[in-house]
């Protein structure tokens, strides 16, 4: 009988060396955010071995690369990062899809196509990439919709929802991002009967539409599962809406008119909960039943307006629920924080936005990480900070992109982050920068 024998001696330190090798890749294996608000779109980042304070000097960067104009946040998945952006040359605008090395930022690929704007506060596409099973799902802000092979950029399919869908351009372009729900791509779009749509994630054939509020809103569709089903919920300028994510069909509706149709955040849920907001109108909280798909509401702001709010009137940031509390940032930039329950407002501060006092559309994104926040204000500044009942606490604060965009007035960055990898990734309307946000750098 012959048995196995061991390696001789001089082969020992390669198979140890081999063996650390996998060992360190299983411990230091990375997450992507592959979509808007994250991996589960809930705005929570879960890597582990991430910075408790950031080095003098701020975050080293990894590199940083020339860009165009736009509000869409980067996407990261494997070993690119995924953005949009406009570029306009020799009087033709173009809305771009770019493929970027995540190692170090070389353009691996990139598609444009011509796209006139009508659009207000015209910088460029609004929504960050989708990428799921080797393809990438872009929407531009005049209605492009397009899937792309995440490996080389060849287009798979594409709808024109302006020219499809007899509609026209939102006021401030399609905005709200795409949800992946199984074979199917759940969109917000336009048009009477079809302000919800979906399509074949694979072939883009249509599969339902719904809807017809008078404005579609800004918002983003998000999946939930209550009342024995999976429902997904749309946040229009009308009110707020459940759908069947297989056939479209309604299963409750909540009037509450958004004022120019800016209904933005992203709705949000934590247990029984169901929240929304909006810049004018303030705030909607509804309660699940648990029994059937339906709702009723445990409050709402009943007076309109954008500087005398009563609860959280966002403009743009989605809000964060976690242990019967709400944070978020209201109309002028107060990062506020309130009772779910109720609706009362516990503490609010500038601290987190202007620095002092209040500037209209003040804006932040918040990241929850473990027990703190990432948070990225308008300024270009990343934020550590602890969110409580009790109020906020600063822990780190780092500078890591120039506010060049002038549409609000004054220079903002309006772009969501990306945390992939053990870095974050911002992006302005001239560059995009990734910075390593890992332990011990």
């Amino acid at each position: 009988m012959r048995y196995a024998s061991f390696p001789p001696p001089a082969f020992a330190p390669r198979i140890l060396a081999l063996a650390n090798l996998l060992l360190g890749i299983s411990l230091v294996s990375a997450d992507d955010w592959p979509q808007w608000l994250g991996p589960k779109r809930d705005g929570i980042w879960r890597e582990t071995g991430i910075v408790d304070r950031f080095p003098a000097g701020g975050p080293p960067v990894r590199w940083r690369v020339p860009i165009g104009r736009g509000y869409a946040g980067p996407s990261v998945a494997g070993d690119r990062v995924y953005l949009t952006d406009r570029e306009t040359r020799d009087g033709v605008s173009r809305e771009r899809v770019l493929a970027l090395d995540d190692a170090g930022g070389r353009v691996v690929w990139k598609q444009e196509y011509e796209c006139a704007y009508s659009v207000s506060f015209p910088a460029g596409p609004r929504v960050a990439p989708l990428v799921a099973d080797g393809k990438v799902y872009t929407l531009g802000a005049e209605g492009n919709l397009r899937c792309l092979a995440a490996k080389d950029g060849t287009l798979i399919w594409a709808h024109d929802l302006k020219r499809e869908l007899g509609a026209k351009a939102p006021m401030w372009g399609f905005a709200g991002h795409p949800l992946l729900d199984g074979n199917r791509l759940i969109c917000l779009a336009a048009g009477a009967g079809s302000t919800a749509i979906a399509f074949d994630r694979e072939t883009g054939r249509e599969l339902w539409r719904a809807l017809s509020p008078a404005e579609p809103g800004y918002s983003s569709p998000m999946m939930i599962e209550a009342g024995g089903c999976r429902q997904v919920v749309f946040w229009h300028a009308d009110g707020a809406v459940s759908l069947d994510p297989a056939t479209g069909r309604e299963y409750w509706s909540v009037p509450f008119k958004s004022n120019m149709g800016l209904s933005v955040a992203s709705p949000r849920r934590e247990g029984e909960f169901l929240f929304f907001t909006s810049f004018y109108n303030g705030a909607l909280m509804l309660k699940l039943d648990p029994s059937r798909p339906g709702v009723t509401t445990a409050w709402r702001t009943e007076k309109a307006g954008e500087k005398d709010t009563t609860h959280l009137n966002a403009i743009i940031p989605t809000p964060f629920l976690e242990d019967g509390m709400i944070y978020g940032i209201c109309s002028y930039g107060q990062l506020r924080g309130l009772k779910a329950a109720t609706g009362e407002r516990v503490w609010e501060t500038f601290a987190a936005t202007s620095g002092g006092s209040p500037v209209r559309w003040g804006n932040a994104f918040l990241v929850k990480h473990a027990d703190r926040f990432f948070i990225f204000n308008e300024k270009g500044d990343l934020i550590i900070a602890h969110l409580l009942p009790q109020g906020y606490e600063e822990l780190s604060r780092a500078h890591l992109i120039d506010p060049v965009n002038h549409d609000a007035g004054r220079p903002v960055v309006w772009s969501h982050p990306a945390f992939a990898h053990r870095r974050v990734y911002v992006r302005n309307d001239k560059e995009i920068v990734c910075a390593d946000l890992a332990a011990g750098k």
